[in-house]
């Protein structure tokens, strides 16, 4: 239900509030003046002063407002928000299911609010396009539903990310590599401080003080030596070595970033954005667990805590997929020819029917700096120069103005495949209240806007925060 739906907002006097809802009078006049509720015309027009005699509240909204009250989640509540939209009631587990939670990504929408509206405006077997892909949300969510879904993203880890969540499983064989090469790392780690012979399966022929020098010189990066303990950095690298001998390295590759993104030198409460490691050993007062914390020395515990976690949550999502497209494609949504991937069978040449995506936020995330871990641990390619809008780059009107430019200019490209009654989905903190603009120069209309609030948004803390979905169309 959308608060401003004049169908649903059940205008009544502030008494008759007051009476059906139990509250006195003056709590629903303080509810009024804190901005919680809004104050109505008798044509239920939002209004900020009303005639005398026409003061009229909506009673819907002051329910779901008191609703959310009684549960804690005041904050997050402002007249005009859809109370659906906001998944008050998802718990972590739903909001990270399958493989939504295969590595952690800053800035992702949850799979529920692509799955309300993909279900609400498109059939099954449609074809919808992110152009910001980043860890792949939508093309998981629009596959779980029987949709054909096509992912651009300028990032290659980001691209990686997408791939291993989407990609279908031998599970037999990826349970058997997954549990073999985390049982040969926690081999190798538990005679790492020993200098005695052991048989490592793969390395007979090293002793351990060989094996460890020779896995150091094959690390060149001074940023895995500042933010690892030392055996921590040791496990992660024999892992990455073994990785080759594999058939399932991709899977492989983002198992080891998540264990290598926990094994940090960091506080435990700030893993989605540290400033600088801990020392190896030092006690620091953690502020999650409310009590004095060394920071993890080792990477081994978060590749045994991860191992089983990922064959859980790709068989669970094996049992859900439909035999649809999920295509993954690193590029420069400003300038890629989408002709060629919309050729391949089953879309032989078919246009998109709709765009999902939620471009970045001005000068919110660093998005390949988010993965430093990852880039340096593996070698991939950064194309950070490609980012729009990027933190680095501020929030200053001229930011602002770059941003735009990038946006529209994404638009103008992807529109070109894009069905002429398609509809274009964008989520966004428009706080500087850009898109009309953005709108408007990329040939295009915005029908509706719907706002919600972004609640339990992980690693990010609980402060209030909302989002506007703009639904957008071609102008004719």
């Amino acid at each position: 239900m959308t608060l401003l739906d004049l169908d649903n907002l059940e205008l009544t006097t502030i008494e008759d509030a007051a009476r059906i809802v139990g509250k006195s009078v003056d709590n629903i006049r303080d509810y009024i003046q804190r901005g919680r509720i809004s104050k109505y015309n008798l044509e239920g027009t939002r209004i900020a002063v009303a005639k005398n005699g026409e003061l009229r509240i909506s009673l819907s909204e002051l329910r779901a407002f008191l609703q959310l009250m009684s549960r804690g989640d005041e904050k997050h509540y402002s007249p005009g928000l859809n109370i659906e939209l906001g998944f008050y009631d998802l718990s972590e587990t739903e909001r990270t299911k399958h493989v939504h939670r295969l590595h952690p990504y800053l800035g992702k929408f949850i799979p529920q609010l692509v799955e309300w509206f993909l279900i609400r405006y498109f059939a099954e077997d449609s074809l919808i396009l992110d152009p910001f892909m980043g860890s792949g949300t939508t093309l998981i969510q629009g596959n779980e539903l029987g949709i054909h879904t096509i992912g651009i993203d300028v990032s290659e880890f980001n691209c990686l990310i997408s791939r291993v969540k989407s990609t279908k499983y031998d599970l037999p064989l990826v349970t058997r590599e997954v549990l073999e090469i985390e049982q040969r790392v926690s081999t190798f780690s538990k005679y790492l401080n020993k200098s005695t012979q052991v048989n490592l399966s793969l390395f007979p022929e090293e002793r351990m003080d060989e094996l460890k020098s020779s896995l150091l010189k094959e690390c060149n990066s001074d940023y895995l030596r500042q933010w690892f303990a030392p055996n921590a950095l040791l496990e992660m690298l024999y892992y990455k070595r073994l990785i080759p001998l594999y058939q399932n390295q991709e899977l492989l590759q983002v198992l080891l970033s998540r264990a290598v993104r926990s094994s940090r030198l960091i506080p435990h409460y700030d893993l989605a954005t540290p400033k600088v490691p801990l020392p190896v050993g030092v006690k620091y007062w953690c502020k999650k667990h409310n009590r004095n914390c060394i920071p993890i020395d080792n990477c081994i515990s978060k590749i045994h805590q991860y191992s089983k976690d990922t064959i859980r949550r790709i068989t669970q999502f094996d049992g859900l997929r439909k035999e649809k497209t999920m295509q993954v494609i690193q590029g420069d949504s400003r300038t890629i020819d989408l002709t060629y991937y919309l050729s391949l069978p089953p879309l032989n040449g078919r246009l998109l029917d709709g765009i999902f995506t939620s471009p970045p936020y001005v000068g919110q995330i660093d998005y390949h700096d988010q993965h430093t871990y990852a880039y340096e641990l593996f070698g991939f390619t950064r194309e950070d120069s490609l980012e729009i809008g990027p933190k680095k780059k501020g929030k200053s009107r001229s930011a602002q103005q770059s941003y735009s430019e990038g946006i529209i200019e994404v638009l103008k490209n992807t529109m070109k495949f894009l069905k002429p009654a398609g509809l274009v989905f964008i989520v966004a903190n428009d706080k500087y209240d850009l898109y009309p603009h953005i709108a408007e120069e990329s040939g295009l209309i915005i029908k509706e806007r719907f706002q919600r609030a972004v609640t339990k948004r992980t690693e990010q803390g609980d402060s209030p925060y909302q989002e506007t979905i703009f639904m957008m169309e071609k102008v004719t």
